[in-house]
């Protein structure tokens, strides 16, 4: 719903040269945009989400408990005023 427009990369094309044997390879580059910029973005907003669920099942149990403690005081009336008679 909410994702970050990235800016487009250029996509180089990759030349191929022949290499002498007694040379070691080029090490690879990876293709693409790199990760490692997005995998804080990834860890923030788990985080995020997981304070929300908390805060929103806290808050649940918490109403919960009220409505309980309601309904055993007006229980506790109700069953006073009946031996009361």
């Amino acid at each position: 719903m909410l994702r970050p427009k990235l800016p487009d990369t250029p996509h180089v094309p990759s030349i191929t040269t022949h290499t002498p044997q007694n040379h070691a390879p080029a090490p690879a580059t990876p293709a693409g945009r790199p990760v490692a910029p997005y995998v804080g973005v990834g860890v923030g907003a788990v985080a995020a989400v997981v304070v929300v669920v908390l805060t929103a099942l806290l808050a649940a149990v918490a109403i919960s408990a009220v409505s309980v403690a309601i309904a055993a005081v007006v229980l506790r009336s109700l069953v006073s005023s009946a031996n009361r008679r």
